[in-house]
């Protein structure tokens, strides 16, 4: 980190070690002892005002010279050898230190990275969990429509069946209206006959003749009453075929519902997995969210060491350069 505040007296002193040990003081030379710090313009400048000073000093003044520069240079020597020890022990406490954060942010984003891969395989299972509440729920609407289909066409059989109930009482209540009739007819044959016997014998031929009228009547309408038998039976048969198929629908009906209920707790089974699913990634999620805090602050304490180690180098740097603009003031107090 390059530093500011060069001046005539930083240039001297390290002009003074460079000569000290024997070496041409050039600009490079100089601003390599500096520490790479200074424009080669502004130590040029000083470099040639030195030298004129030197040049004006004279000879007898060498000897003097070269022992205030060997004083001058292990003085700075031993200066920036005590500056530079807390700045070591500053730089590898913050190399340290360094090192231990990017190790933490390394672990941290290892198990963000496993936390978004479970929560990936979470969402791909709850994704696969959907589909089938949705397959189920459709096969559900599915049983649903046929059982409300068997529900219509029970109606419908019950309708029929009523129908059937109201025509065999029509046929039974005409059934009774002839059997009324033929015990009328009978009884008034009857009577009818106990008249004609009271009569004259000369109306017995009129009366056997009537009473063969009659009885081709009653013939007549006892084929008609055996008629009316059979289409009873025939109704009560296809009642009875009705009645069968109703009991059937009844069976399948009871089966639906059945079917129903296992399909509703199925449902009820998937909907509690769905909401544990859901609560297990609202856990991974919330544990996220912590990690990614953790290495916010992980990142935010990072800023905060380097920053102090910054403010650090800066605080030394201006004790380097208080030394230095101290060492003037030294080396002319040192003077006779």
């Amino acid at each position: 980190m390059a530093r500011g505040g060069v001046n005539k007296a930083v240039v001297q002193i390290a002009r003074t070690a460079i000569l000290a040990r024997g070496e041409h003081p050039s600009i490079d030379a100089v601003r390599i002892e500096m520490g790479n710090t200074g424009s080669k313009t502004t130590i040029h400048r000083y470099l040639k005002e030195l030298d004129e000073v030197d040049s004006r000093r004279g000879a007898p003044q060498e000897q003097i010279g070269d022992e205030l520069t060997e004083l001058v240079a292990r003085l700075a020597q031993r200066l920036q050898d005590q500056a530079q020890e807390p700045i070591d022990r500053a730089q590898a406490h913050y190399e340290q230190l360094k090192i231990e954060l990017q190790g933490q942010l390394g672990e941290a984003q290892n198990a963000q990275a496993l936390l978004e891969r479970q929560l990936e395989i979470q969402g791909t299972a709850l994704n696969q969990e959907t589909v089938n509440l949705e397959a189920t729920r459709s096969m559900l609407q599915t049983e649903q429509t046929r059982n409300a289909a068997l529900n219509q066409a029970c109606s419908d059989f019950e309708l029929r069946l009523k129908d059937r109930d109201e025509q065999i009482r029509s046929l039974e209540e005409k059934h009774l209206h002839a059997r009324d009739a033929l015990e009328h007819y009978r009884s008034a044959v009857k009577e009818q006959r106990e008249q004609d016997q009271r009569r004259h014998e000369g109306q017995l031929q009129q009366v056997q003749m009537e009473l063969r009228q009659a009885q081709q009547s009653a013939l007549v309408r006892q084929d008609e009453i055996t008629q009316l038998h059979r289409d009873n039976e025939r109704v009560l048969s296809e009642s009875r075929a009705l009645n069968k198929e109703l009991n059937q629908a009844n069976d399948q009906q009871h089966k639906l519902s059945n079917l129903n209920g296992q399909l509703t707790g199925q449902l009820s089974q998937l909907q509690n997995e769905c909401t544990l699913l859901q609560e297990r990634l609202r856990v991974a999620t919330q544990e996220s969210e912590g990690l990614k805090q953790a290495q916010s602050q992980a990142q935010e304490t990072t800023a905060t060491l380097t920053l102090r180690a910054m403010t650090a180098e800066t605080a030394l740097e201006s004790m380097k350069a208080h030394n230095e603009q101290s060492e003037p003031k030294v080396n002319e107090a040192k003077k006779p």
